[in-house]
């Protein structure tokens, strides 16, 4: 694998921090010791850096020249709430909440690319983005509200996952993740004795019949060929085992690619939800939230992504897209205000074993460090070169 110049010197800096991230997790709005801990570094490098409170972001500002364009690297603080099984001598102290998505890797690698680049300024300005709230409450728009990204030509970010192996970068324009929508179903029913359902209206039957329902909007209404997903993650129904539910509710998730599927899964929900009432005589209300947006890469900032990964890990680890991922990432909101491209790094920690993200068990092989600030560093200096030249 080839890396960036002082890359192999960074790494144990990035691996110590990275372990310190993941040691001490805090959840969405809430990473104030990790906001903390990221100031401390970017002082340590020389960076000046601004932070919006706890709940906001932190942001450190390399101006390499007086004059030149800017580009933006970003990184996500928080964690999840959940257990760890990991079994790392680093683990979480804290019982309820983990670093189970990379967030803990992504953080040392931008840091170590502002080593990088602060060592050898490139000729413009970079802005070092450090933001709350990926997991939950869409954090990115609290960046883009305090106006650091004000004047920035493009940004660029990264996630680490077990689909590709260390020292492979997917790095592709358009589509990458999906839309995301939240719903909320109501079911008012008509309680009961268990023993004579007929002078009720059970919901628990009734969330059963839409449970059922709803698996055919993706399966018999859409395209195989559009992915698509509507997942009930949540179902609450009934008070005793002798009593019939007067009330349920559903909750899940729908997860689209395309504007016009999107449309009919949501129609569909509201006629499903309508007949269904109808057909038990009950009362059923539908409400979809809308989520992130799809992330969508620029096509000149992914073909400066993909020239950063050749140098990187070479056209061997220039690794392909067979379809978007169905997941959902908040740095959309950032390509909706500016250019910019999101890739992958391989973090495999075994040949054979995959572990997925969210998982309690998730891990990284600590190498993906050198790869991911090696790669920032040089997508940097790719695009600033690029915006010099070409305007």
């Amino acid at each position: 694998m080839q890396t960036a110049r002082n890359v192999d010197a960074a790494y144990p800096r990035m691996v110590e921090l990275r372990r310190a991230f993941h040691r001490e997790p805090e959840l969405a709005f809430e990473e104030a010791r990790t906001a903390r801990a990221i100031m401390a570094e970017l002082d340590r490098l020389g960076i000046p850096h601004e932070y919006g409170g706890v709940g906001g972001g932190v942001v450190g500002r390399l101006a390499g020249a007086a004059t030149g364009p800017t580009v933006a690297l970003r990184a996500e603080m928080d964690a999840l709430p959940g257990k760890e099984t990991t079994g790392l001598p680093f683990a979480s102290i804290h019982p309820e909440r983990v670093h189970a998505c990379g967030h803990d890797a992504h953080m040392a690698m931008v840091l170590g690319a502002a080593a990088l680049l602060a060592a050898a300024p490139p000729p413009g300005k970079v802005l070092f983005v450090f933001q709350p709230a990926e997991e939950r409450g869409g954090g990115s728009r609290v960046i883009l509200r305090s106006g650091a990204l004000v004047g920035a030509r493009a940004i660029f970010g990264g996630h680490v996952t077990h689909h590709y192996r260390v020292g492979e970068i997917m790095a592709v324009p358009g589509v990458i993740t999906a839309q995301s929508d939240r719903f909320l179903v109501k079911i008012q029913g008509k309680g009961g004795h268990g023993a004579r359902p007929h002078e009720a209206v059970d919901a628990a039957v009734v969330a059963g019949v839409l449970i059922t329902a709803i698996q055919t909007l993706v399966s018999r209404e859409i395209n195989p060929v559009y992915p698509s997903v509507v997942t009930i993650g949540k179902v609450q129904a009934g008070t005793a085992a002798n009593v019939i539910a007067e009330e349920a509710t559903l909750e899940g998730t729908i997860r689209t690619t395309r504007a016009d599927v999107r449309a009919h899964l949501h129609h569909g929900m509201q006629r499903m939800g309508r007949a269904i009432a109808d057909l038990h005589n009950a009362r059923v209300t539908v409400h979809i939230t809308e989520g992130y947006p799809p992330v969508m890469n620029s096509p000149r900032e992914a073909e400066i992504a993909q020239r950063a990964a050749r140098r990187v890990v070479g056209e061997a680890g220039l690794a392909a897209m067979d379809y978007p991922s169905m997941g959902a990432e908040d740095f959309a909101f950032y390509l909706h205000e500016l250019p910019g491209c999101y890739v992958r790094f391989g973090a495999r920690i075994k040949e054979d074993e995959y572990i997925p993200l969210h998982s309690p068990a998730f891990d990284v092989n600590e190498e993906v460090l050198k790869v991911g600030a090696a790669f920032f560093e040089q997508v940097t200096r790719e695009a600033l070169a690029e915006y010099a030249r070409g305007g």
